[in-house]
Parts: structure tokens; sequence; C-alpha cells
């Protein structure tokens, strides 16, 4: 039947994923969940997820799976390595890379599982963890035509906005630009508010009126929301397109090396833009 809801696989139920398969289902989605943690296991079973060991498990009751994982190398091992998601999928199935990951990886990963005539697709999300509890996250796709548009009501229901970008790894291309973006002006509210604090200026009536002015960023909006967890990897990521491509990018260079101080600074003793204690992220 045209309207038969595709079964959706999430292997990485972290807290995103775990956001995600919320929504799916309550959107009446059947998913099946595997993740490596007792705790969210536990979290997407009593979310209504039926529970899988191995992400082979996943596989063989999935047409549509979500990666959710942390970095490539748990990609690649969820697809191709023991027990993984290539010994399962039955061909016309979709991969769908939700992780923030290197645009290579992903177009690597297409090539070897063509021959089984499985799709995949990119489809990193971006405006954080509130955002997926909300529904309201962006995802930035790549990838044929036709697969984002088999894949588009299953991310409709936590996406609010999905762009396809074009080719595939083009979505990964949008998310390393927009952290990029996103760094660079969390690194310059943290610094700025290092240099506001030392004159002794009231920073909570700065920030407001700097809303309202040329220095409004989503970074200052969203102090307390800022976590530079992801920081360093994201800028890995955007070094090596760098590298790949041949450009000299100094100030992005510069940025990489910050951010690694920037996490423990956020965490401990952050310039207080907004009054309040900084937020304890689980």
């Amino acid at each position: 039947m045209a309207d038969k809801k595709e079964r959706v696989g999430i292997v990485g139920a972290g807290r995103m994923g775990l956001a995600m398969l919320k929504h799916l289902i309550k959107h009446g989605y059947a998913v099946t969940v595997c993740d490596i943690s007792d705790k969210q296991r536990d979290a997407a079973r009593a979310a209504g997820a039926a529970i899988a060991k191995t992400p082979a498990e996943v596989g063989k009751t999935s047409d549509l799976v979500i990666l959710g994982v942390g970095y490539d190398d748990e990609v690649n091992d969820v697809v191709f390595g023991k027990d993984g998601l290539l010994e399962t999928l039955a061909p016309g199935s979709i991969i769908a890379v939700s992780s923030t990951a290197k645009p290579d990886t992903v177009k690597a990963v297409a090539a070897r599982v063509a021959a089984k005539g499985i799709e995949v697709m990119d489809a990193p999300i971006c405006r954080g963890r509130f955002a997926a509890d909300e529904g309201t996250l962006l995802a930035l796709v790549g990838g044929k035509a036709n697969v984002v548009d088999r894949a588009r009501p299953v991310y409709a229901t936590f996406a609010s906005d999905i762009v396809h970008l074009g080719d595939l790894g083009n979505g990964q291309v949008g998310k390393a630009i927009n952290n990029l973006m996103l760094w660079f002006n969390a690194v310059g509210v943290l610094e700025a508010g290092r240099l506001a604090e030392s004159t002794g200026v009231d920073l909570v009536k700065l920030r407001d009126a700097l809303l309202t002015s040329s220095a409004a960023s989503d970074s200052l909006k969203e102090w307390d929301r800022v976590s530079f967890t992801w920081a360093l990897k994201d800028m890995q990521i955007v070094a090596d397109m760098t590298d790949k491509a041949g450009l000299s990018l100094p100030l992005t260079g510069a940025i990489r090396e910050v951010v690694k101080e920037a996490r423990r600074v956020k965490a401990s003793n952050p310039p207080n833009w907004t009054g309040n204690k900084p937020v304890k992220y689980g």
C-alpha cells in the first residue's frame, strides 16, 4: 500500500536518538532499537520500541535504519562489522546516517552497500537536544531524490525542517559548515564575556542590549544551552575537509585549538551572561 509506514530501526539511542524514537512511536511507526547502554535500551523499551541485541537484528525488522552513533569508526562498525546491518538488511532498504560524520565516510558506505541494493542517505540533524525533545530539529539531507522522498515522512516526525542539499555527502557538508559557524560564535561569546567581566559591567544587562544589536547570535541568546561537548570532533571533521580542499583557513585552525579548553571553561566557570547557574548536561 502506498501509505504503508516504513519499519524504522535506530542504532544509537542516546540523548538525540531517544528523543527521535519517541516522536516516531507517537506517530505510529514501529521502531526497533539497538544501543550499547543498558540505560538507553531500558528507556527505549519504556518508550515503546522493540529492543535488538545487535545491528544485524535491527536490520532483520527494518526498512529504514537511522544511525545515531557518535563517530565515523562506529558508523563503519555498525554497518560492516560482526553482526552488522549489512548481514541482514534486505535489498531496497535505506541506511540514513544521522551521525555527524565526514562526507567521505558516507560516500564510502554507500559504495560498499550498493552491490546489495541498499540505499544510503546522509541526514545529520541541527538545533540540538532541546529541539529534539520538541520535534523541531533541522535535517540537512544528501542523497538521491527518490530516497530522500521516501525517508521524508519518517524524518518529519521529529524535524520541522528538512532541506535536501543535493548529492550524497552534502548533508554532512552542511552540518560541518553549521557547526563551524556555531563554534566561531560560541567562542566569541565566551571570550567577549571574559573581557566584559573584567570591567565590572552588568553582564546580564549587557546581554539583553546586545541581543537587540549587531552582536546578536544564537550562541548569545541560548548561552545556558551551549555545550562544547562535541566541538572538537566537529572541528576535526572541518580540518579533514580543509586539508582535502587544500585550503588555508587560519581562524578555523585556531578555533579547533580553542574549543579544547572552552569545553572545560563552559562546564566549570563560564562568563555568567544570563545570571543563571551553569547547566549540567546528561
